[in-house]
């Protein structure tokens, strides 16, 4: 399968920018390769980064806001 143009791939991973719905967003976020590469693109990414900020909330005790989007990172 074809790479899209401007995606951000070092090798096992893509990064992904997050923007939370209260304003807050994090940027290159890691999602395994593995994940996105099926028939729906992009869509499996949300929740897998929805379950890394589950997993943080627990060990910090801070807990993220819901996910507003969520976007390939552009080489840069």
């Amino acid at each position: 399968m074809a790479r899209r143009p401007g995606a951000r791939r070092i090798g096992e991973f893509v990064f992904f920018n997050v923007l939370y719905e209260d304003g807050t967003q994090t940027s290159n976020r890691k999602v395994p390769c593995s994940v996105i590469e099926g028939i729906d693109g992009d869509l499996p990414a949300k929740p897998y980064i929805e379950e890394q900020d589950r997993k943080i909330a627990k060990m910090s005790g801070k807990p993220r806001g819901p996910i507003k989007s969520v976007t390939r990172a552009s080489r840069g």
